[in-house]
C-alpha cells in the first residue's frame, strides 16, 4: 500500500471526516450508516437527510457506531461495527440470523472513498475493527461477506466485504445462508496484560 493509515473511533468531534467521506449522497444512495439500524419503512421515508440525522444522533448520543480510516490526515475509509443488538434489523433478518445466539459483535459495512479503492483499504479496516473491539472487550465478532460467485462486484454490491478480506483478518465461514451471503466470525482472546 506504501501509506500509513490511522483508525479512529467515529466520535462528536469527528463527525466532519465522516461527512467528508461519505460526502452529499450519504455513501450509498443516502444510507449514512443506518440500513441496519432501522426498519426498512423507516430507511425510506427518512430519506437521505433524515438517515443523516438519525446517524448523527446515534454518533452524538455518544455511542461509538464504527471506525474511520485516514490516510494523510484524510478520512479514506469508513468501518461499521457494533455489538450485534445495535443493528434492530440484523437482528431481524431471517437470512442473516445468528447460527447459535451468542453474542457477538458485527461488522456490517465498509465503505472506502473512491480514489482508495483497491488498495487494500478495506483489509486493514477489518484488522482495525478487530482490534477495536478486542480494547473494548468484545470476544466475537461477525460479518456477512458477500460471496462475488466470479464476477467483480460493484462497489454498493459489495458495501459487507467479501469473505477473502475476512479471511485475511482470520475469519472463519460458521454458515452459507443463501448462494451470496456468507457468515463468518472470529472468536477473540483478551489482550495478556
Amino acid at each position: 500500500m506504501g501509506v500509513r493509515l490511522e483508525f479512529r473511533p467515529l466520535t462528536r468531534d469527528l463527525w466532519q471526516d465522516l461527512e467528508t467521506l461519505f460526502g452529499p449522497r450519504g455513501a450509498y444512495s443516502g444510507c449514512w450508516c443506518i440500513w441496519w439500524r432501522c426498519s426498512r419503512k423507516e430507511f425510506a421515508d427518512n430519506g437521505n437527510e433524515g438517515n443523516k440525522r438519525a446517524f448523527r444522533h446515534i454518533v452524538n448520543s455518544g455511542d461509538v457506531p464504527g471506525i474511520l480510516a485516514y490516510a494523510d490526515s484524510q478520512p479514506v475509509g469508513w468501518c461499521s461495527v457494533a455489538p450485534r443488538d445495535s443493528y434492530p434489523s440484523l437482528q431481524r433478518s431471517p437470512t442473516l440470523k445468528s447460527p447459535d445466539g451468542r453474542p457477538c459483535w458485527s461488522i456490517v459495512c465498509l465503505f472506502i472513498s473512491r480514489s482508495w479503492r483497491g488498495r487494500g483499504i478495506s483489509r486493514a479496516l477489518v484488522h482495525a475493527a478487530v482490534a477495536h473491539v478486542r480494547a473494548a472487550g468484545g470476544r466475537l465478532v461477525e460479518a456477512y461477506p458477500t460471496l462475488p460467485r466470479g464476477r467483480r462486484l460493484s462497489a454498493v454490491s459489495s458495501y459487507m466485504g467479501t469473505p477473502v478480506i475476512f479471511e485475511h483478518a482470520g475469519f472463519r465461514e460458521c454458515a452459507r445462508p443463501s448462494e451470496a451471503r456468507v457468515i463468518m466470525r472470529r472468536e477473540l482472546r483478551p489482550r495478556k496484560q
